[in-house]
């Protein structure tokens, strides 16, 4: 006899999962859909991988994660008064989605409410769901920095604020003030901050990336997750860390371990080196996506029926349309022009009316895609 899931249950994990499968560009096409560097991992951590296994580092490691990259994480983080961090207290996990995963799954339980400001990464919304809690969306303002007025109504008696900093798929960076406000807005609660912060080195001129953990307000609040895939073009390697209060650290620890057992250990070495790496290496990365995020902007600028607030991090536009269409529909008709984008619903209701564009792509295959778009839902003049 076969067993079948009950239909319920198989449309509630239709429903809370909004992220499509992506599959390599089709031939003719060009894909702004990946959010991915399209960078090669430098060759030191290649060549640390391959030494591990050489040297025989074929067996488990530590279920928290190597106590010696533990720690050389530890002396990253942020230094306050009263707070010194060891290898104790960080977790390393299989890449930021083992991280967000274990601290959801470990802290949110049903009818929980979790606040989201949106648009914001879907896995956000599909972990509170698959752990019984339920999602408080608040939209973000026009210049998709937060609404503090919508904040302050929605985070009374939440059990904890999810968001990405800087922001996929928005490439907002909250500044400090923003922050601080949020802190303020939570004094008294005992509601848990999760802090995103995978793009954390990829930020342009006249921005910075503070993290929650430096504000004061914050800190003892915050779960910080993180990864090596956006920085050092890790992608596939799948190594992500979080920290935060120990038993927070210690919960989500049981669940990452309960769920997926300790992360390659050869692939810690490589981290490892990757930690190693000068800052050269990340800068040559990071100077690139600021040539091609002045491409999207100069493209895009003044075309009529078509709207970007100019990233600020990371490597993504979300640009607004005026065809009145939804955005599954656009990106569907894009598909067909050869063009592969995200479609702005993916990431929360008021996404709808967006596309996200990736621009960790060739500049060539950028320059295609964007006249593209730009073919397809520019309004012509008269």
């Amino acid at each position: 006899m076969t067993a079948v899931l009950p239909a319920r249950r198989l449309e509630e994990l239709r429903r809370f999962s909004r992220r499509p499968a992506l599959t390599p560009a089709p031939p003719g096409a060009v894909s702004l859909a990946m959010g991915e560097p399209d960078f090669p991992t430098p060759p030191p951590v290649v060549e640390a991988a391959v030494a591990a296994l050489r040297a025989g580092d074929h067996h488990y490691a530590d279920q928290k994660g190597l106590p010696e990259l533990r720690a050389a994480l530890a002396q990253r983080l942020p230094a306050y008064p009263g707070r010194t961090w060891s290898a104790d207290d960080l977790l390393v996990t299989h890449g930021a989605t083992g991280a967000l995963a274990a601290a959801v799954l470990a802290l949110v339980g049903p009818g929980d409410r979790v606040v989201i400001p949106e648009p914001a990464y879907s896995l956000y919304a599909d972990l509170v769901v698959l752990a019984g809690g339920t999602v408080d969306f608040v939209p973000l303002g026009q210049d998709l920095h937060w609404d503090l007025d919508a904040l302050a109504a929605a985070l009374p008696g939440a059990a904890m604020v999810i968001f990405s900093n800087p922001s996929n798929p928005t490439g907002i960076v909250h500044h400090e003030r923003e922050l601080k406000a949020l802190g303020d807005l939570l004094d008294g609660s005992g509601t848990l901050v999760v802090s995103d912060e995978a793009y954390h080195r990829l930020v342009y001129p006249g921005y910075e990336a503070i993290s929650a953990l430096a504000v004061e307000s914050l800190r003892d609040r915050t779960v910080y997750v993180q990864t090596f895939s956006k920085t050092y073009a890790m992608t596939g390697w799948r190594v992500g860390y979080l920290t935060g209060p120990r038993a927070v650290v210690d919960a989500a620890a049981q669940v990452h371990r309960t769920l997926n057992g300790s992360v390659n250990t050869a692939v810690q070495r490589a981290a490892l080196a990757a930690l190693a790496l000068p800052d050269d290496v990340v800068r040559t990365m990071v100077d690139t996506y600021r040539r091609r995020r002045e491409l999207v902007t100069a493209r895009l600028s003044g075309v009529r029926g078509l709207r970007l607030v100019p990233p600020e991090g990371a490597f993504y536009g979300f640009l607004h349309y005026e065809a009145g269409r939804p955005s599954q529909q656009v990106v569907r008709e894009l598909a067909e022009r050869k063009v592969l984008v995200r479609a702005g619903a993916e990431y929360g209701p008021s996404g709808e009316g967006h596309i996200r564009i990736s621009f960790a792509a060739a500049e060539d295959d950028l320059r295609t895609g964007l006249d593209r778009i730009v073919g397809h839902l520019g309004v012509p003049g008269p």
